[in-house]
């Protein structure tokens, strides 16, 4: 639909202020101008004893008039529109222009702007030509010659070369064959680079060693052919070659499983070996120290239980209190319990890690935890005994009360009774550095607070 602006233009009548050409500002502040005109023309303000709920209804944040017809903002285009206004829109002139490129004077039209009316062609900047080298007539019967090649035929070469820039396979579809023997790609370029090569090391300066381009022609010409050899392959030899490539896949798998197992047995016997030679080595010593140890035997003492505490020597500061931590091979049971005695009898749980009070408490958590275990080896050997007890009553009973029990041999063995079976007092004083659920385990009596009056 036309707008005002627009039958003005026809008309070619002189707008408003916003007369000329329309710039880029232009189209993108558009929408600001607009709205800053419609804030600043239309102010309305809220009617005495209208509530704000229902003016917000009527009125929008932009104080622009209500509509009149529902409508939805929320599809089209996520980017508004560009917004033309009274202004004229920049010229376009239908003008001819040349290509620095082509030296042929060819003339060319396009569509451009009136502005850029004289100026040089944008694209110009992108014509890019290989610089070929040129030698002379002295430089070629010196350096540049070649019983293969004659020297027009070589400047035939360079013609080609410096006109398709460099692009060999047009070079060799554009190579005059008729006059000339019939030369292959690779051999245009190996007589281009190497001539360029010896340019190069006769021109250098001296003192120099400038970085020649070597073309193998040798190697292009071997990869062609075996490129050309795998694409005239038939379908028969396609698919033999993927089942040999699926065949020596497996292979290969199968050597790798080979070696993984014999790496496998190697590091068994390099163990075992280990092992033997330990083994050996040990008897060897015992062998050689069994007579000192003979002659410095003393009587077997047996080692006491209760806790190992770790010697602390790792490097750097250490806290003294750390050496009070009880060991994970202690268990929850006698962690538990020793806390309990310690309570009991008023010891504190974390005293003052003086070097006297660590040895003492970790000697005195010792104790306890030997005589936790010598409490339970009691306990297993009362139990045992009166399990014992039962049973030779038991026995007693289906002997007929007789207390005795015949041998195979017939002779007459007298059983003790019941009553002769006596426990020995607790009174007795035992050896309590024995093993565990030893036979004098049964008789053993030693109180707590004897332990700690000792330390």
């Amino acid at each position: 639909m036309a707008t005002g602006a627009d039958v003005r233009d026809i008309l070619e009548l002189t707008g408003a202020e916003n007369d000329g050409p329309i710039s880029k500002k232009d189209l993108i502040n558009s929408d600001k101008k607009k709205t800053k005109k419609a804030t600043e023309t239309l102010t309305f303000k809220r009617p005495e004893g209208m509530h704000r709920e229902v003016y917000a209804l009527l009125y929008s944040d932009k104080k622009d008039a209500p509509p009149l017809l529902p409508s939805d903002t929320t599809q089209g285009y996520r980017t508004v529109k560009a917004k033309l206004g009274c202004k004229k829109v920049r010229p376009w002139k239908w003008m001819p222009f040349t290509n620095p490129a082509r030296r042929d004077g060819a003339i060319f039209h396009h569509w451009r702007r009136v502005a850029e009316e004289g100026k040089d062609y944008p694209f110009a900047r992108f014509n890019k030509t290989v610089q070929v080298p040129v030698y002379s007539e002295q430089e070629y019967q010196m350096h540049l010659h070649d019983d293969g090649w004659t020297k027009a035929e070589t400047d035939h070469l360079f013609d080609l070369c410096k006109r398709f820039d460099l692009r060999f396979i047009v070079v060799h579809d554009r190579y005059d064959h008729q006059q000339y023997r019939k030369r292959s790609v690779e051999d245009l370029k190996e007589r281009y680079y190497n001539i360029c090569g010896k340019l190069t090391k006769v021109r250098a300066a001296s003192g120099t060693e400038p970085k020649i381009y070597v073309f193998d022609a040798g190697h292009e010409r071997r990869r062609k052919e075996q490129l050309e050899k795998l694409f005239n392959r038939t379908p028969e030899q396609v698919a033999e070659e993927e089942y040999l490539i699926q065949e020596l896949r497996k292979i290969e798998t199968r050597k790798k499983e080979r070696e993984k197992k014999t790496q496998d047995i190697q590091k068994l016997i390099k163990a075992a070996d280990t092992t033997t030679e330990l083994r050996r080595a040990e008897k060897r010593v015992s062998k050689k120290k069994l007579p000192q140890k003979r002659e410095m035997e003393k009587p077997a003492v047996p080692e006491t239980a209760g806790i190992k505490f770790p010697d602390c020597k790792s490097a750097g500061v250490a806290l003294r209190s750390h050496r009070m931590k009880l060991p994970s091979s202690v268990g929850q049971k006698k962690i538990k319990a020793i806390e309990q005695i310690l309570i009991e009898q008023g010891v504190d749980l974390n005293p003052m890690p003086t070097e006297e009070i660590v040895q003492m408490f970790n000697e005195l958590r010792s104790d306890l935890v030997l005589l936790y275990e010598l409490k339970q080896a009691h306990s297993n050997c009362e139990y045992e005994q009166q399990m014992l007890r039962h049973r030779y009553e038991a026995l007693l009973k289906a002997g007929g009360g007789t207390g005795c029990a015949s041998t195979p041999g017939g002779d007459a063995q007298a059983w003790p009774s019941a009553d002769d079976i006596k426990v020995e007092s607790k009174e007795q004083i035992i050896d309590v550095v024995g093993a565990p659920l030893t036979p004098n385990s049964g008789h053993i009596s030693c109180s707590i607070s004897s332990v700690l009056k000792t330390k």
